[in-house]
């Protein structure tokens, strides 16, 4: 059973996610929590798996729940194959947040929004919160409310995803060594970069570039094709199928 988007207000509704941990979009999971208070709602997950329930934050976001669903029954090979038919980016983990720094720095308006956009270019510059905010031309206290008020979370902590995001993005689309990610993207050491991966997607730097590098699989990694999707996909369609 599963949902995408708005839904999980339908589950919710049904009785089906009482007691369940469940997501929906950002801007409606306050909604979802008020209406259905016995669903434990995670707004920062972009989809959430409790046994055979499914829900998903916005549409493309069911892309990734759908693929995790085929990895999860019939293996990453095959989840890849059909990402790559899709052409869609293989699969996000579901823990990953809604939440993207690169994209809010893009999207910000107001005083702090050069300061976010500087941010994301100059991951290696000094980014302590008493730095950003003599940048800022700030108090160290007007700052904080600032920057909480245009981000939603601490200068510290948007900092921490903004670095996490660059280095995805480098070991997605680079050969580099994960020392080297690490440095490039402004972390101190590999061992503070591992524990950031950790505490935000819940696997390693090694293991995120080994899921999503872009690499296509060896011929022993690629899955035999169902008949019927061999059949549809690369001949005619049959008439049981099409039915």
């Amino acid at each position: 059973m599963a949902s995408v988007c708005c839904g999980a207000f339908i589950l919710a509704g049904a009785g089906l996610l009482d007691g369940h941990p469940a997501t929906t979009h950002w801007e409606d999971c306050p909604h979802l929590q008020q209406c259905f208070p016995e669903v434990e709602v995670r707004p920062d997950c972009i989809y959430v798996q409790d046994g055979n329930l499914w829900t998903a934050a916005g549409i493309s976001s069911g892309i990734d729940m759908a693929l995790a669903m085929i990895e999860e029954d019939h293996g990453h090979a095959l989840a890849l194959l059909v990402a790559r038919n899709l052409v869609v980016f293989l699969k996000r983990p579901g823990g990953q947040s809604q939440f993207s720094a690169p994209l809010q720095s893009q999207t910000a308006e107001g005083p702090l929004a050069s300061l976010l956009n500087w941010i994301v270019e100059n991951p290696c510059e000094d980014l302590r919160t008493e730095a950003l905010a003599e940048r800022a031309n700030m108090s160290l206290r007007n700052f904080y409310r600032g920057f909480e008020a245009a981000t939603g979370t601490s200068p510290a902590e948007w900092v921490e995803t903004a670095r996490v995001e660059i280095a995805k993005r480098l070991l997605e689309q680079t050969s580099d060594k994960v020392e080297q990610v690490a440095y490039k993207s402004g972390h101190s050491s590999y061992e503070v970069m591992r524990k950031a991966f950790a505490k935000r997607l819940g696997v390693s730097p090694a293991a995120y570039r080994a899921r999503f590098a872009r690499s296509r699989p060896s011929a022993d990694e690629a899955p035999a094709l169902p008949a019927f999707y061999e059949s549809y996909v690369l001949g005619s369609q049959p008439a049981d199928f099409v039915q």
